[in-house]
């Protein structure tokens, strides 16, 4: 927007007509040796610039890459959200595993002494035997996912690879989930892909601006401050006029062109039509993005509440699962219980405590996501 100078410095060297004359063989140089040296200030003075287009556009287009890297940022939440949290459910499950082998060995290890003792069938020895190798390889299992976890984490959070971390489990103490009303309001206020879509809207509106723009006239100013003599000096003798002597050749010359559009074979009206074009287009996405925000946003919230509730329902599970096995085993101890039941027993111990765990990385994961509509809450 603001005018630009340039300096220059020539010399014309022309072929003379045999000293005959002073001038040489081309008009625009009064002799045979020319010297330039300028200063030019130059402004272009259209109908774009007056009005501020350009630059509007430009603050568009920041604000336009301004919410594209929220996204990308908020993206970015979900997925470290995501891996931090696989990572944490692996630890959990590792240990629930590691329990279960060790709820198994001490069931294979009862039903092996009461065989012994004859106070128990072979049978029961057997389904407990049963149960345990398929805990180890439970177990194995877990281990494998952990370390697996562990390294996709890795390549996340480091630009080198490195396992010489630790992660907080803090699935217990989740944030809570806000009422809608107020998730709405933060959603309108705070969501990057309306922005977006506004801003893409607002690029689209000043093409075609600057496309109507276009068909007025554009007035140029040029400022020229130096020497054009046929000495490099500031002051020196001319050539033609040996009788005024010595003269100066420092100063200045103005030059303003005004050019008006006439016609050029439609080449701005279809600009001005492919501007108008995209503006409807832009309008057509913006109107898209808004209801299908919306949408996205009434859906993440509803799953958010079905997860919370699931996520009390899966605690209790677990809790009533331990209790469970402690009485279980109590009474297949006091013969009241078949071996089957405590096997049952620690399967579902098992199945309750790691879909616990399943259930606290769904919610976590879904606040995640939901704050990539409102921003943090």
């Amino acid at each position: 927007m603001l005018p630009e100078i340039t300096a220059t410095t020539q010399y014309l060297g022309t072929q003379g007509n045999g000293g005959r004359v002073s001038d040489g063989r081309f008009v625009t140089n009064d002799g045979i040796h020319v010297y330039r040296a300028w200063g030019v200030l130059h402004q272009d003075l259209s109908p774009a610039l007056l009005m501020g287009t350009a630059y509007t556009k430009a603050k568009a287009t920041e604000a336009l890459s301004n919410a594209k890297a929220e996204i990308a940022r908020r993206g970015l939440v979900v997925t470290v959200t995501k891996n931090y949290y696989a990572m944490v459910v692996a630890q959990r499950k590792y240990a629930t595993a590691q329990a279960g082998l060790d709820q198994a060995k001490h069931f294979m290890d009862i039903t092996q002494d009461l065989e012994h003792q004859g106070q128990a069938p072979h049978s029961d020895a057997l389904k407990a035997e049963i149960q345990y190798r398929i805990q180890k390889q439970a177990f194995d299992e877990s281990r494998f996912s952990m370390e697996d976890t562990r390294l996709g984490l890795a390549v996340i959070l480091f630009p080198d690879f490195n396992e010489n971390f630790t992660v907080v489990d803090d699935l217990d103490s989740a944030p809570a989930l806000p009422a809608f009303p107020e998730v709405q309001e933060m959603a309108e206020k705070q969501n990057p892909d309306i922005r977006v879509a506004m801003e893409t809207m607002r690029q689209a509106e000043l093409d075609v601006k600057m496309a109507k723009t276009a068909f007025l006239p554009t007035l140029t100013i040029e400022t020229d401050y130096g020497i054009e003599a046929n000495c490099f000096a500031l002051n020196c003798a001319r050539a033609s006029f040996p009788e005024a002597g010595v003269l100066p050749n420092l100063g200045y010359f103005l030059t303003a062109a005004l050019t008006v559009p006439v016609w050029d074979w439609g080449t701005l009206r279809s600009k001005l039509h492919q501007a108008e074009y995209k503006q409807e287009s832009a309008k057509a996405a913006l109107n898209l993005a808004k209801r299908t925000d919306i949408s996205e946003l009434y859906a993440t919230y509803d799953e958010a509440l079905i997860a919370r509730g699931a996520l009390e329902e899966a605690r209790r599970t677990a809790d009533l699962a331990t209790e469970s096995l402690r009485l279980t085993t109590l009474r297949y101890q006091g013969g009241a219980a078949p071996a089957s039941d405590v096997v049952d027993s620690e399967t579902t111990l098992v199945t309750a405590r790691n879909a616990y765990a399943d259930a606290q990385v769904r919610y976590r994961t879904l606040i995640a996501t939901l704050q990539t509509f409102t921003g943090p809450f």
